[in-house]
Protein backbone atom coordinates (compact mmCIF):
# COMPACT_ATOMS: atom_id res chain seq x y z
CA UNK A 1 0.00 0.00 0.00
CA UNK A 2 2.81 2.39 0.94
CA UNK A 3 4.77 1.51 -2.20
CA UNK A 4 1.70 2.01 -4.37
CA UNK A 5 1.08 5.44 -2.83
CA UNK A 6 4.73 6.41 -3.30
CA UNK A 7 4.66 5.31 -6.95
CA UNK A 8 1.47 7.29 -7.54
CA UNK A 9 3.01 10.44 -6.03
CA UNK A 10 6.14 10.06 -8.17
CA UNK A 11 4.08 9.69 -11.34
CA UNK A 12 1.98 12.72 -10.38
CA UNK A 13 5.11 14.81 -9.78
CA UNK A 14 6.54 13.75 -13.13
CA UNK A 15 3.27 14.69 -14.82
CA UNK A 16 3.27 18.06 -13.12
CA UNK A 17 6.76 18.87 -14.38
CA UNK A 18 5.92 17.68 -17.89
CA UNK A 19 2.61 19.53 -17.92
CA UNK A 20 4.07 22.88 -16.95
CA UNK A 21 6.74 22.48 -19.62
CA UNK A 22 4.14 21.71 -22.28
CA UNK A 23 3.57 24.69 -24.63
CA UNK A 24 0.01 23.45 -25.21
CA UNK A 25 -0.82 24.21 -21.57
CA UNK A 26 0.33 27.81 -21.86
CA UNK A 27 -1.42 28.24 -25.20
CA UNK A 28 -4.70 27.18 -23.64
CA UNK A 29 -4.00 29.38 -20.60
CA UNK A 30 -3.56 32.46 -22.81
CA UNK A 31 -6.63 31.54 -24.87
CA UNK A 32 -8.80 30.96 -21.81
CA UNK A 33 -7.75 34.23 -20.17
CA UNK A 34 -8.10 36.25 -23.39
CA UNK A 35 -11.61 35.14 -24.22
CA UNK A 36 -12.80 35.33 -20.61
CA UNK A 37 -11.50 38.86 -20.16
CA UNK A 38 -12.82 39.97 -23.56
CA UNK A 39 -16.30 38.74 -22.71
CA UNK A 40 -16.08 40.31 -19.25
CA UNK A 41 -15.11 43.72 -20.70
CA UNK A 42 -17.83 43.59 -23.35
CA UNK A 43 -20.38 43.08 -20.59
CA UNK A 44 -18.75 45.45 -18.11
CA UNK A 45 -21.96 47.46 -17.69
CA UNK A 46 -24.08 44.42 -16.88
CA UNK A 47 -24.09 42.79 -13.42
CA UNK A 48 -22.47 39.36 -13.36
CA UNK A 49 -24.91 37.69 -11.00
CA UNK A 50 -27.25 34.72 -11.25
CA UNK A 51 -28.36 33.36 -14.61
CA UNK A 52 -28.46 36.10 -17.27
CA UNK A 53 -27.36 36.71 -20.86
CA UNK A 54 -23.89 37.58 -19.57
CA UNK A 55 -23.45 34.48 -17.43
CA UNK A 56 -25.07 32.33 -20.12
CA UNK A 57 -22.51 33.54 -22.67
CA UNK A 58 -19.68 32.91 -20.24
CA UNK A 59 -20.98 29.40 -19.55
CA UNK A 60 -21.05 28.63 -23.27
CA UNK A 61 -17.50 29.93 -23.71
CA UNK A 62 -16.21 27.74 -20.89
CA UNK A 63 -18.21 24.77 -22.19
CA UNK A 64 -16.59 25.07 -25.62
CA UNK A 65 -13.02 25.60 -24.48
CA UNK A 66 -12.31 23.60 -21.32
CA UNK A 67 -13.47 20.14 -22.49
CA UNK A 68 -11.43 20.48 -25.68
CA UNK A 69 -8.37 21.62 -23.76
CA UNK A 70 -8.74 18.75 -21.30
CA UNK A 71 -9.25 16.12 -24.00
CA UNK A 72 -6.14 17.26 -25.86
CA UNK A 73 -3.76 17.49 -22.91
CA UNK A 74 -5.01 14.32 -21.23
CA UNK A 75 -5.05 12.07 -24.30
CA UNK A 76 -1.71 13.35 -25.61
CA UNK A 77 -0.10 12.61 -22.26
CA UNK A 78 -0.88 8.88 -22.49
CA UNK A 79 -0.17 8.52 -26.22
CA UNK A 80 3.20 10.21 -25.61
CA UNK A 81 4.05 7.42 -23.16
CA UNK A 82 3.47 4.88 -25.95
CA UNK A 83 5.26 6.80 -28.71
CA UNK A 84 8.31 7.70 -26.61
CA UNK A 85 8.62 4.21 -25.15
CA UNK A 86 8.34 5.52 -21.59
CA UNK A 87 5.61 3.05 -20.65
CA UNK A 88 7.62 0.10 -21.97
CA UNK A 89 10.44 1.16 -19.68
CA UNK A 90 8.18 1.79 -16.67
CA UNK A 91 6.43 -1.55 -17.12
CA UNK A 92 9.73 -3.32 -16.44
CA UNK A 93 9.77 -1.78 -12.96
CA UNK A 94 7.58 -3.02 -10.09
CA UNK A 95 5.11 -0.16 -10.47
CA UNK A 96 1.41 -0.95 -10.40
CA UNK A 97 -0.74 -0.02 -13.38
CA UNK A 98 -3.38 1.54 -11.13
CA UNK A 99 -0.73 3.68 -9.44
CA UNK A 100 0.49 4.79 -12.87
CA UNK A 101 -3.00 5.73 -14.13
CA UNK A 102 -4.06 7.40 -10.88
CA UNK A 103 -0.80 9.35 -10.70
CA UNK A 104 -1.32 10.47 -14.29
CA UNK A 105 -4.84 11.62 -13.48
CA UNK A 106 -3.78 13.54 -10.35
CA UNK A 107 -0.85 15.23 -12.08
CA UNK A 108 -2.86 16.26 -15.13
CA UNK A 109 -5.75 17.44 -12.97
CA UNK A 110 -3.36 19.62 -10.96
CA UNK A 111 -1.99 21.22 -14.15
CA UNK A 112 -5.43 21.86 -15.63
CA UNK A 113 -6.93 23.16 -12.38
CA UNK A 114 -3.96 25.52 -12.00
CA UNK A 115 -4.73 26.95 -15.44
CA UNK A 116 -8.38 27.36 -14.47
CA UNK A 117 -7.53 28.95 -11.11
CA UNK A 118 -5.14 31.43 -12.72
CA UNK A 119 -7.72 32.39 -15.33
CA UNK A 120 -10.44 32.94 -12.74
CA UNK A 121 -8.09 34.82 -10.45
CA UNK A 122 -7.20 37.19 -13.28
CA UNK A 123 -10.88 37.55 -14.19
CA UNK A 124 -11.77 38.42 -10.60
CA UNK A 125 -9.05 41.06 -10.35
CA UNK A 126 -10.00 42.68 -13.68
CA UNK A 127 -13.71 42.72 -12.82
CA UNK A 128 -12.88 44.38 -9.50
CA UNK A 129 -10.71 47.02 -11.24
CA UNK A 130 -13.53 47.71 -13.70
CA UNK A 131 -15.79 48.48 -10.76
CA UNK A 132 -18.14 45.62 -11.54
CA UNK A 133 -17.03 42.75 -9.30
CA UNK A 134 -18.59 39.35 -9.89
CA UNK A 135 -21.05 38.15 -7.29
CA UNK A 136 -19.21 35.72 -5.00
CA UNK A 137 -21.82 32.95 -5.32
CA UNK A 138 -21.84 33.27 -9.11
CA UNK A 139 -18.03 33.34 -9.14
CA UNK A 140 -17.88 30.19 -7.02
CA UNK A 141 -20.39 28.38 -9.24
CA UNK A 142 -18.41 29.29 -12.35
CA UNK A 143 -15.27 27.93 -10.73
CA UNK A 144 -17.11 24.74 -9.75
CA UNK A 145 -18.46 24.44 -13.30
CA UNK A 146 -14.98 24.67 -14.79
CA UNK A 147 -13.43 22.26 -12.27
CA UNK A 148 -16.23 19.76 -12.86
CA UNK A 149 -15.72 19.87 -16.63
CA UNK A 150 -11.97 19.38 -16.24
CA UNK A 151 -12.20 16.46 -13.81
CA UNK A 152 -14.90 14.58 -15.74
CA UNK A 153 -13.47 15.12 -19.21
CA UNK A 154 -10.01 14.17 -17.98
CA UNK A 155 -11.33 10.65 -17.38
CA UNK A 156 -12.54 10.55 -21.00
CA UNK A 157 -9.20 11.95 -22.15
CA UNK A 158 -7.29 9.13 -20.45
CA UNK A 159 -9.65 6.63 -22.05
CA UNK A 160 -8.94 8.16 -25.48
CA UNK A 161 -5.21 8.01 -24.81
CA UNK A 162 -5.50 4.36 -23.81
CA UNK A 163 -7.30 3.39 -27.01
CA UNK A 164 -5.18 5.52 -29.39
CA UNK A 165 -1.92 4.38 -30.90
CA UNK A 166 -0.52 7.86 -31.58
CA UNK A 167 -1.25 11.56 -31.12
CA UNK A 168 -2.99 11.94 -34.47
CA UNK A 169 -5.45 9.20 -33.67
CA UNK A 170 -6.02 10.71 -30.22
CA UNK A 171 -6.58 14.12 -31.83
CA UNK A 172 -9.22 12.74 -34.19
CA UNK A 173 -11.10 10.87 -31.46
CA UNK A 174 -10.88 13.81 -29.03
CA UNK A 175 -12.32 16.30 -31.53
CA UNK A 176 -15.11 13.86 -32.45
CA UNK A 177 -16.12 13.30 -28.83
CA UNK A 178 -15.93 17.04 -28.10
CA UNK A 179 -18.12 17.82 -31.10
CA UNK A 180 -20.85 15.32 -30.21
CA UNK A 181 -20.75 16.05 -26.44
CA UNK A 182 -20.73 19.85 -26.70
CA UNK A 183 -21.82 21.16 -30.10
CA UNK A 184 -23.90 18.38 -31.61
CA UNK A 185 -25.54 17.23 -28.37
CA UNK A 186 -28.94 19.01 -28.75
CA UNK A 187 -29.44 17.69 -32.29
CA UNK A 188 -28.25 14.21 -31.31
CA UNK A 189 -30.55 14.18 -28.28
CA UNK A 190 -33.59 15.22 -30.33
CA UNK A 191 -32.83 12.63 -33.01
CA UNK A 192 -32.50 9.77 -30.51
CA UNK A 193 -35.50 10.73 -28.36
CA UNK A 194 -37.65 11.33 -31.44
CA UNK A 195 -37.36 7.66 -32.39
CA UNK A 196 -38.30 6.35 -28.94
CA UNK A 197 -41.78 5.54 -27.52
CA UNK A 198 -43.18 8.27 -25.28
CA UNK A 199 -42.76 6.29 -22.06
CA UNK A 200 -39.06 5.79 -22.79
CA UNK A 201 -38.27 9.46 -23.29
CA UNK A 202 -37.78 10.60 -19.68
CA UNK A 203 -35.73 7.56 -18.51
CA UNK A 204 -33.60 7.75 -21.66
CA UNK A 205 -33.13 11.51 -21.21
CA UNK A 206 -31.80 10.91 -17.70
CA UNK A 207 -29.48 8.13 -18.87
CA UNK A 208 -28.07 10.14 -21.78
CA UNK A 209 -27.54 13.17 -19.55
CA UNK A 210 -25.53 11.10 -17.07
CA UNK A 211 -23.43 9.76 -19.95
CA UNK A 212 -22.53 13.27 -21.14
CA UNK A 213 -20.45 15.09 -18.50
CA UNK A 214 -20.79 18.42 -20.32
CA UNK A 215 -24.58 18.32 -20.13
CA UNK A 216 -24.56 16.93 -16.59
CA UNK A 217 -22.41 19.75 -15.21
CA UNK A 218 -24.17 22.41 -17.30
CA UNK A 219 -27.61 21.46 -16.01
CA UNK A 220 -26.43 21.52 -12.40
CA UNK A 221 -24.82 24.97 -12.68
CA UNK A 222 -27.71 26.51 -14.65
CA UNK A 223 -30.15 25.35 -11.96
CA UNK A 224 -27.91 26.60 -9.13
CA UNK A 225 -27.65 29.97 -10.89
CA UNK A 226 -31.44 30.20 -10.89
CA UNK A 227 -32.05 29.41 -14.54
CA UNK A 228 -33.93 26.15 -14.06
CA UNK A 229 -37.10 27.61 -15.60
CA UNK A 230 -35.50 27.79 -19.06
CA UNK A 231 -34.86 24.04 -19.17
CA UNK A 232 -38.47 23.05 -19.72
CA UNK A 233 -40.85 20.60 -17.98
CA UNK A 234 -38.74 17.57 -18.92
CA UNK A 235 -36.14 18.70 -16.38
CA UNK A 236 -38.53 19.48 -13.54
CA UNK A 237 -37.22 16.56 -11.46
CA UNK A 238 -33.65 17.74 -12.04
CA UNK A 239 -34.51 21.18 -10.69
CA UNK A 240 -36.15 19.57 -7.67
CA UNK A 241 -33.25 17.34 -6.63
CA UNK A 242 -30.54 19.92 -7.36
CA UNK A 243 -32.28 22.56 -5.22
CA UNK A 244 -32.91 20.24 -2.28
CA UNK A 245 -30.48 20.49 0.69
CA UNK A 246 -28.55 17.37 -0.30
CA UNK A 247 -28.55 18.11 -4.04
CA UNK A 248 -24.95 19.29 -4.18
CA UNK A 249 -23.75 16.24 -2.22
CA UNK A 250 -25.59 13.95 -4.67
CA UNK A 251 -24.03 15.77 -7.62
CA UNK A 252 -20.52 15.48 -6.14
CA UNK A 253 -21.13 11.77 -5.54
CA UNK A 254 -22.18 11.29 -9.18
CA UNK A 255 -19.04 13.10 -10.35
CA UNK A 256 -16.82 10.97 -8.11
CA UNK A 257 -18.46 7.84 -9.46
CA UNK A 258 -17.84 9.10 -13.00
CA UNK A 259 -14.14 9.67 -12.27
CA UNK A 260 -13.65 6.34 -10.49
CA UNK A 261 -15.34 4.38 -13.27
CA UNK A 262 -13.23 6.17 -15.90
CA UNK A 263 -9.98 5.39 -14.06
CA UNK A 264 -10.96 1.74 -13.57
CA UNK A 265 -11.79 1.32 -17.28
CA UNK A 266 -8.46 2.89 -18.27
CA UNK A 267 -6.70 0.66 -15.72
CA UNK A 268 -8.32 -2.46 -17.21
CA UNK A 269 -7.19 -1.48 -20.73
CA UNK A 270 -3.59 -0.80 -19.69
CA UNK A 271 -3.38 -3.85 -17.46
CA UNK A 272 -4.56 -6.05 -20.31
CA UNK A 273 -1.98 -4.53 -22.63
CA UNK A 274 0.69 -5.04 -19.99
CA UNK A 275 -0.26 -8.70 -19.66
CA UNK A 276 0.10 -9.28 -23.40
CA UNK A 277 3.31 -7.26 -23.66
Amino acid sequence: MVNAMSDMIQIARKELKTGFRNPWAYSFLVLFCTFSLSLLMLNAQNPVQGYSSTTGSMLNLILYLLPLMTLFLGSFSLTAEKEDGSWQLLSTYPIGTLSFITGKYIGLAAVLLTIVAFGYGLMGVISWLLGNPIDLLTYGLFLAFSCGLVLLFLGIALLIGSLSRNRWQALTIAVSIWFFAVIGWPALLLAVLGMMPYLWIKPLLVLLTFLNPAELVRLYIVIKLGGGSILGPEYYQWVTWVQQPGGSAIFIGICLLWVICSILIVYAIWERGRSYA
